[in-house]
């Protein structure tokens, strides 16, 4: 008789256990929008949302308006921009958050003018802004230069044309990093898709590099902290 008590009550117990869980919501999600400007209240457009440090495809309007829905455990909402850099608040249960840059931001326009060197466009992975428009230094090699084709590696490549970085071996540090991690290592991305390695690139292959740090590299979250390495490998239709 016990014992058939103790089943009957195991089998309540699960029961409700199971319409209990089958009650359950799915983690909330919250939505958080805002208007980013500067000091002179103007509107800041095409700034970049950032989530817990990491860059998202989402960025403010003409007005300088932003909305997104992060999960209920998300902590900080920031703004990038290629010219003041990032802006980041605490959410702490708020769902309108704005944003105020000191002094001026200048339009966060992406433009393939070319008047001078400082007018470069430069692929920062969620867009393309202008080089002279970045925060920190962008170190770019042009591949079309017939005598990068020269060197014997692509790691001889960065470190005879790149200043500011160094070169050892197979192992390469951006100049100005310090990493509270054990790896100084850079981010590799190639063509758009994050790699390990660079080994297997050959120098006649490399259309263009770019070297980000700082601001310039946060828009990749954590990965970027030791910089990033940008490499763009020629198409059959370049100049070989």
């Amino acid at each position: 008789m016990k014992t058939a008590l103790r089943v009957s009550l195991i089998l309540i117990i699960a029961i409700f256990s199971f319409i209990n869980a089958a009650g359950q919501k799915p983690a909330r999600r919250i939505t958080i929008s805002g208007y980013v400007t500067d000091e002179t209240h103007a509107s800041v457009a095409n700034a970049i949302v950032m989530i817990d440090g990491k860059g998202t495809n989402f960025v403010t309007d003409s007005k300088g308006f932003y909305k997104v829905k992060v999960n209920n455990g998300t902590q900080k909402i920031g703004i990038l921009t290629s010219t003041n850099g990032i802006m980041e608040e605490e959410i702490n249960g708020r769902t309108r958050i704005n944003f105020t840059f000191k002094g001026t931001v200048p339009a966060q326009v992406i433009t393939n003018a070319k008047s001078d060197p400082g007018d470069d466009v430069v692929d920062v992975g969620y867009g393309k802004v202008r080089k002279r428009d970045l925060t920190t230094p962008v170190n770019k090699i042009d591949g079309s230069k017939s005598r990068y084709a020269s060197y014997r590696t692509i790691y001889d490549m960065i470190r005879g044309e790149v200043p500011g970085v160094i070169v050892t071996g197979t192992k390469i540090t951006i100049q100005g990093i310090t990493s509270i991690n054990l790896s100084t290592d850079p981010l590799f991305v190639v063509d758009g898709q994050v790699v390990t390695t660079i080994d297997d690139i050959q120098p006649y292959m490399v259309k263009s590099i770019n070297i980000l740090k700082g601001s310039s590299a946060s828009i990749y979250g954590s990965r970027g902290a030791n910089g990033v390495i940008l490499i763009n490998l020629k198409g059959a239709g370049d100049n070989q």
